[in-house]
């Protein structure tokens, strides 16, 4: 059976709604990409920030304040009418809360902590809830006074493509009627020092599958969709998933975990590849990652697909990336068109050729696939697509 995406939210640093972030994605627009210090000592690294201010959560909720939350928030207001007839609809025991974050609060408890260092005492506004990985979801459910299963996956890069398949789950096990799922991750000095750290971010803006690719941007964003039974244009038609368990940090280097997750929803889909019309690469712009994923992609499609890496223009959101591709897919599927592939067009001699999307391209074939992939050899696929 059918999992239909009925309505989706969406918050990132190419635009709020639907309407803004469209036009910066079919334009290759990468204006939300900015060059700012002070995330990493002594540096300056480009982020794709949600620019200007957040609406603030009510205030019987202000205990669970985060940026975080607000960006959540922002995303689910523009479809909270199709959320409030579900819940009418259904009853709010039967509507269900599944998302994938990575950072959560983490940012407002590391300044919390840093409060305490300096002066003994936590500030007044600090509350532990904030940075519980559980935090988004029980905050949605919160604030809507749902009942239902409410948590959190996350399995960093590919959190919220794995709540879009646990939310179908709940779907077919009959547990809800409509789940609310995405993804959220909000900028934070904790996770851009981490990948300093590991010598994974550029200096510049990321040029995913270059022969002069150096690495990862970092960004934010929150996505929110309405999962229902109910049927509607888009669909999630398959999910895939594997885990490799290669490295704790490097994907595994032939890209057989991104294969078995990419022929997984195929299968699901029951389709084949020749029959995906767009394909959003991972494409994080790591040597190993986009080498790995060049080698699957190649092997699946020998006869190419049409295919991009939309980092360059929203960042990598972390655990909301997967989520966040999918919604460029529905947007995609939505408006007939693809996002094009932002990079410097000097091809990598050791990769195999793949087949580029560029301004302007249309979608030929309804069915588009989404890859994420994570730390551990985490790997998911996701194929979204005209409903049948």
């Amino acid at each position: 059976m059918s999992a239909y995406l009925n309505a989706l939210g969406v918050i990132c640093a190419l635009g709020r709604g639907q309407a803004e972030v469209s036009r910066s994605l079919f334009a290759g627009d990468c204006g939300g990409m900015r060059a700012e210090s002070g995330w990493v000592p002594e540096c300056v690294v480009p982020v794709a920030a949600v620019r200007g201010e957040l609406a603030p959560l009510p205030a019987q909720l202000g205990q669970q304040s985060s940026r975080n939350n607000q960006l959540l928030l922002e995303a689910a207001v523009q479809i909270e009418d199709s959320i409030r007839q579900a819940i009418h609809t259904y009853g709010p025991s039967r509507v269900g809360v599944v998302l994938g974050t990575s950072t959560s609060g983490i940012d407002e408890a590391s300044r919390g902590i840093a409060h305490y260092l300096r002066d003994n005492a936590f500030p007044g506004d600090y509350d532990y809830q904030q940075q519980e990985l559980s935090a988004p979801a029980n905050f949605l459910a919160d604030w809507l006074q749902l009942s239902g299963p409410a948590y959190v996956i996350s399995t960093a890069c590919t959190s919220s493509a794995r709540a879009l398949m646990s939310a179908r789950r709940l779907l077919d096990l009959g547990l809800c009627d409509a789940v609310i799922c995405g993804g959220v991750d909000s900028l934070c000095r904790l996770t851009l020092n981490g990948f300093t750290a590991l010598e994974a971010v550029s200096a510049e803006r990321c040029n995913p599958f270059s022969v002069n690719r150096n690495g990862i941007n970092i960004g934010e964003a929150a996505v929110v969709f309405l999962m229902s039974r109910e049927p509607a244009p888009v669909a999630l038609l398959g999910s895939g998933a594997s885990s490799d368990a290669h490295h704790i940090s490097a994907p595994e280097p032939t890209g057989k975990g991104a294969l078995q997750a990419m022929r997984k929803a195929l299968a699901q889909a029951k389709l084949a590849p020749e029959q995906i019309g767009y394909l959003n690469l991972h494409g994080t712009a790591t040597q190993h990652n986009d080498a790995m994923e060049s080698l699957a992609v190649a092997s699946l499609f020998p006869g190419g697909v049409a295919c991009s890496s939309t980092k360059p223009m929203s960042g990598h959101t972390l655990g909301a990336a997967g989520a966040l591709e999918a919604a460029f897919c529905w947007l995609s599927l939505t408006h007939g068109r693809v996002p094009p592939h932002v990079w410097d067009g000097h091809v990598d001699p050791t990769l195999p050729a793949l087949q580029w999307a560029h301004q302007g391209d249309t979608l030929k074939k309804p069915y588009l696939m989404s890859n994420s992939f994570a730390f551990g050899g985490n790997n998911v696929s996701l194929i979204i697509g005209e409903a049948p």
